[in-house]
């Protein structure tokens, strides 16, 4: 039988740092998946994911077990993703102009005739990487967690730290910034 968390952290605090391990191998796949919502290229989540778990192991002492270990952890995944997102932030000047032709083909079609989504959802995601990869920070986090995980305003407060009201406010501002982003796509692709 498998040790439970809480047996894990208390060997590791008691100084046996192998207990670690189980830990890492135990919870790397969300921890993955969660950083690959923020980060483009590989090399940039397997930084992410690391960071998350040495920020782990040397914040392990102030876990207080109040909750699941693994909702501390996605706590810290988040908030370290989020601090990529401000340290890396993309140049927010691309124009709709640079998606290829068939992406553009794929907006008029789908305002044409929306029900073929299917055959296009790959360019859809792409459209969608693009607009996100322009967001501010604050904003992209806001909305991968709002509208892509499916995640409520307690949730987002809860794993970021910030009010309940402030989650909204932010949510109010990030669906703004997306449609000028889209607006400033939609305008350089038709002048």
């Amino acid at each position: 039988m498998e040790p439970s968390d809480a047996e894990l952290i208390a060997a590791v605090l008691q100084g046996d740092t192998a207990s670690f391990e189980p830990l890492v191998k135990r919870y790397q796949s969300r921890i993955f998946a969660t950083a690959r919502r923020y980060a483009r290229r590989e090399d940039q989540v397997e930084d992410i994911v690391q960071e998350v778990f040495i920020k782990a192991f040397q914040k392990l002492a102030t876990f207080r077990a109040e909750a699941p270990f693994e909702h501390w952890l996605m706590r810290l995944a988040v908030r370290t993703c989020y601090d990529f997102l401000r340290g890396h932030q993309r140049n927010r000047e691309t124009t709709f102009t640079d998606a290829t032709s068939g992406k553009t083909d794929w907006l008029e079609q789908f305002i044409v005739d929306p029900t073929i989504s299917q055959e296009n959802a790959a360019a859809a995601r792409e459209l969608v990487n693009k607009v996100l990869s322009q967001l501010s920070p604050a904003a992209r986090l806001v909305i991968t967690l709002l509208q892509i995980e499916e995640r409520s305003v307690k949730e987002i407060a809860a794993l970021t730290g910030w009010s309940i009201s402030l989650v909204k406010v932010r949510a109010f501002r990030a669906r703004a910034e997306m449609r000028k982003c889209l607006e400033r796509m939609a305008r350089s692709k038709y002048l």
